[in-house]
């Protein structure tokens, strides 16, 4: 099982850690009703098809407390995550969401008891092929992101700790 990881304030990791942490330049928008969230990251590389992200929510062996960090590509053109999804991670336990991409459902999401961060939000649902990977090295504003690093966030940002 997992170790629990207490949010830590970005800023005072960022004094702690000085240019041996990662901070991630783009500027998210943060979605349900945890503003602070933190944990070991997984991670999924997938593009316009969120059934690889959804199958990594469901099937996961090990994901309380955990972040789940989805390179999207940048992409707006498609949802990768709606209330449904989120509310998967929800009851499975997962710490929160960071995805390069957009969601929907928006309001629904900003109601449940997670942390979400997005690029924003589209009406449009992804395609559901499962393409993509997952537990790869993905690159987030430039940061690279490892299964396995803590990662912090909160209102002023997101960070991921070196990796151990």
């Amino acid at each position: 099982m997992a170790e629990a990881v207490t949010p830590v304030p970005t800023a005072d990791l960022v004094d702690s850690y000085g240019d041996a942490l990662e901070s991630i330049p783009v500027q998210f928008r943060r979605f349900g009703t945890v503003s602070r969230f933190a944990g070991r990251v997984v991670t999924v590389k997938c593009q316009e098809d969120n059934a690889l992200l959804k199958a990594t929510l469901s099937d996961h062996e090990d994901p309380v407390g955990r972040v789940l960090v989805v390179d999207g590509g940048g992409s707006l053109r498609t949802a990768l995550v709606g209330d449904l999804i989120a509310g998967i991670a929800v009851d499975r336990g997962w710490a929160g969401l960071v995805i390069n991409g957009a969601i929907r459902d928006s309001v629904a999401i900003d109601a449940l008891p997670i942390g979400v961060k997005a690029l924003g939000t589209n009406p449009r649902k992804s395609g559901k092929t499962g393409a993509g990977k997952v537990g790869v090295s993905i690159v987030i504003g430039g940061i690279i992101i490892r299964p396995g690093q803590v990662l912090h966030s909160d209102e002023d940002g997101i960070v991921v700790l070196p990796a151990d």
